[in-house]
């Protein structure tokens, strides 16, 4: 019995049809057609319709307003005072602006999807696209009919309301780029020059040292080798929001590491800027000035965690990848009589993004 079994289930392994042989195989999914359609009541009711419409452009003016609320914002709440109130009230209140635009275009031109444009099925057959005149006769014809179907040519509140949306929506973006350099006077006459701000920063000569944020000084002694310390002028801690604090100490930010004197490779010109094994150079990354803060004791290498530039303590802050284009700015450093590390002068190379001018 099981000889024959075995006989049976090698026949049915084995059997194949016959080239003449036709194999009725079912069709496993049924197309199921489209469903019944279903008027929406705008499409039932002409006073639904207008109610739509007026719902819809009534959405693009509130963001048009939005827009609008959001340059004012900028311009009611200054950042450049300084005060912390005022800061919090200028990201606030344009956020909410640039919010209420964006969030209204987008509820209004899915309202006036679903319930203005026209709703019906349309069956689009493939066919080959050529650039023949007949091809692009037939796309002028969609172009002709989306506008039909989407009643944009025919209902001038929803146009109007749309395009004056769109417009004021990219103008909170625009005015926030006056930020950027703010415009020079008789008292700031470099306000308005980048490379002049970030060539000068509150680096000077006998400027000390300090722990950032405490404003305490560092002695040479208390580093120990393979440390790494964030660091700020001394007299930065003196300086409170309104008096430029935050502006000064972006362009100032110092990264100071100790290794063994012999592991630094230093050109001709810059053997007196490190004291024993200590060296500074600059936190604001040279491609789109992130704070570089991450430093590898084993390698000595400095990494940007926003593009991944990586630069080489040992050799000058030299990079050695990602999209850095210049080395770190390094900082010449000694010590005072009372072993205090101090500044010899300013950076004498602007800090900051290799995109900037420099002379």
């Amino acid at each position: 019995m099981a000889h024959e079994e075995d006989a049976l289930e090698h026949e049915r392994a084995s059997w194949k049809p016959s080239p003449g042989l036709a194999v009725a195989v079912p069709d496993p999914v049924q197309n199921p057609g489209l469903p019944p359609h279903r008027e929406r009541i705008t499409d039932k009711d002409p006073a639904a319709m207008q109610r739509a419409v007026r719902t819809v452009y009534t959405l693009f003016y509130l963001s048009l307003a939005g827009s609008i609320w959001a340059v004012a914002a900028y311009m009611l709440f200054p950042i450049e005072s300084g005060q912390i109130v005022d800061i919090r009230h200028n990201n606030l209140f344009i956020g909410l602006g640039i919010a209420l635009a964006l969030l209204a275009i987008g509820i209004g031109a899915i309202h006036w999807s679903k319930a203005v444009m026209s709703d019906k099925e349309h069956i689009e057959p493939r066919h080959a696209t050529r650039g023949r005149d007949v091809t692009r006769e037939g796309a002028v014809a969609v172009f002709r009919e989306a506008n039909e179907e989407s009643g944009f040519g025919r209902r001038t509140a929803i146009r109007g309301s749309l395009i004056a949306a769109l417009v004021a929506s990219v103008l909170p973006g625009i005015t926030l780029f006056r930020g950027l350099a703010p415009e020079s006077s008789p008292e700031n006459p470099i306000a308005g020059d980048p490379v002049a701000l970030l060539s000068h920063t509150m680096w000077k000569k006998g400027e000390r040292l300090a722990h950032d944020p405490t404003g305490e000084p560092i002695r040479a002694a208390d580093l120990t080798l393979g440390s790494a310390v964030h660091v700020i002028p001394q007299s930065l801690a003196e300086l409170s929001h309104s008096d430029g604090y935050l502006e000064e100490k972006a362009k100032a930010i110092v990264l100071l590491m100790r290794m063994l004197p012999e592991q630094i490779v230093e050109a001709e010109d810059r053997k007196s800027w490190s004291y024993n094994g200590i060296v500074a150079y600059s936190k604001v990354c040279t491609h789109v000035g992130c704070p570089v803060a991450l430093y590898e004791q084993q390698t000595h290498h400095l990494l940007c965690p926003c593009h991944q530039s990586q630069f080489d303590v040992t050799h000058g802050a030299a990079v050695i990848f990602g999209p850095a284009a210049r080395p770190l700015p390094q900082l010449p450093i000694t010590v005072d009589s009372e072993g205090y590390l101090i500044a010899q002068s300013d950076f004498t190379e602007p800090v900051g993004p290799s995109f900037w001018e420099r002379h």
